[in-house]
């Protein structure tokens, strides 16, 4: 009822405002053709009105009177509000990991071993590493002599009895574990500090990482859904050579990975550029802070596409079929052709975007030295009109 008046309100369409009219009307006729047809609509525009997405009970109404006009999860997600975690100033939010991880929701089976790589550095000294290792109590496991980049170590600290406990450290700065228990691994780890060149950070090691379960058992050694599965009749040579295959590819992924990290730093420092050669207005960089970026650049581009083996592979399986099955598998379920193609475009965007800020600044070098010229040949008329006229 109305304030002063003790009339009540008449229940019409209206006193509606147009667009909820329209929508009522639309409920309507929508709930009036499904009594003729039994047919399953789809959501409708929600754009003809603004008050549809402030107003959920008006929503709530009219599915209650015809409930296949609107799909429940769908109207939960547009009426869901977004929700951003507080950002803290000076710091940037940090992006989810590139690297497949593990499943909270999904953990491993008991009869599960783990095997999980690091990347720590840009690369390592095997020859010392290796002596250090042996001299706290680690042996060394042979390989083949065109494996040169490699080093296998076994302990006897293994997290599960069911499988041999073994480490390969790449030349190239990753580490892959297999079936080592915690306490060893972090053991290992501090021991490698001492033969890394170039280490990561460590927050970063430990946030791109891959962890892959693996089970042994019958039947030959395969990837299947995102578990490795080895063989239990192989020897021990053959083994070692089938985790190899797989460590090899964890390696790549997560050195790419650590990749993708740089270059989206590297796209973080110049995202500004665009946005101010959009307003006109001056790019405060030098012609030294410009070649800075361009050697960071080409350096990411090396490393990406020339010394490591991410386009190409590795001359080790050129003659081993079996083992390069297992690892062209892993490689394609890490998505690191994929992965590889994209940051190529990046690299490729960024490259254009660092020639056009050189040839901006060469412009801008070859303008003030035209304009020194013309000052200095002006200087110089003035001083022959001096000359003749006193």
């Amino acid at each position: 009822k109305d304030r002063g008046n003790n009339k009540p309100r008449k229940s019409s369409l209206r006193h509606l405002k147009p667009e909820i009219r329209i929508f009522s009307r639309t409920c309507y006729l929508n709930t009036f053709r499904q009594q003729q047809k039994h047919v399953r609509h789809a959501l409708p525009a929600l754009g003809l009105s603004s008050a549809l997405l402030t107003d959920p009970g008006m929503l709530s109404k009219c599915r209650s009177e015809q409930k296949r006009l609107y799909s429940p999860d769908i109207v939960k997600t547009i009426l869901k509000p977004s929700v951003k975690p507080a950002a803290v100033p000076g710091k940037r939010v940090p992006k989810g990991p590139r690297t497949k991880q593990p499943s909270r929701a999904n953990q491993p089976a008991l009869n599960e071993d783990k095997c999980i790589a690091f990347a720590t550095a840009d690369q390592y000294h095997l020859p010392t590493l290796c002596h250090d290792l042996m001299r706290h109590g680690f042996q060394e496991m042979d390989l083949p002599r065109d494996a040169s980049n490699a080093l296998v170590i076994s302990t006897d600290k293994a997290a599960k009895p069911d499988d041999d406990a073994v480490m390969f450290f790449f030349r190239e700065g990753s580490v892959v574990f297999w079936n080592v228990e915690e306490k060893t691994l972090k053991r290992v780890m501090r021991i490698l500090e001492h033969h890394e060149i170039q280490p990561y950070e460590v927050a970063l090691v430990h946030w791109e990482n891959e962890e892959i379960s693996y089970t042994v058992g019958e039947g030959n050694t395969k990837l299947e859904r995102g578990n490795f599965i080895l063989n239990d009749q192989m020897n021990q040579d053959e083994a070692v050579l089938e985790k190899f295959a797989f460590s090899n590819a964890l390696c790549l992924s997560v050195k790419l990975a650590i990749w993708e990290v740089s270059l989206d730093n590297f796209v973080e420092s110049i995202q500004s550029i665009p946005e101010t050669l959009k307003s006109g207005k001056r790019v405060k960089l030098s012609s030294a802070e410009v070649m800075k970026k361009i050697g960071e650049l080409f350096t990411l581009r090396h490393c990406i596409n020339l010394r490591s083996d991410l386009l190409i592979t590795p001359d080790f399986y050129w003659d081993r079929e079996n083992l390069e099955k297992l690892y062209d598998k892993t490689c394609q379920f890490l998505s690191i052709n994929r992965r590889v193609n994209v940051v190529n475009e990046k690299l490729e965007h960024c490259t254009q975007l660092t020639d056009l800020m050189r040839s901006h600044l060469s412009e801008k070098h070859s303008l003030r030295l035209e304009w020194m010229i013309v000052i200095l040949i002006t200087i110089e008329v003035l001083f022959e009109l001096a000359k003749m006229i006193f």
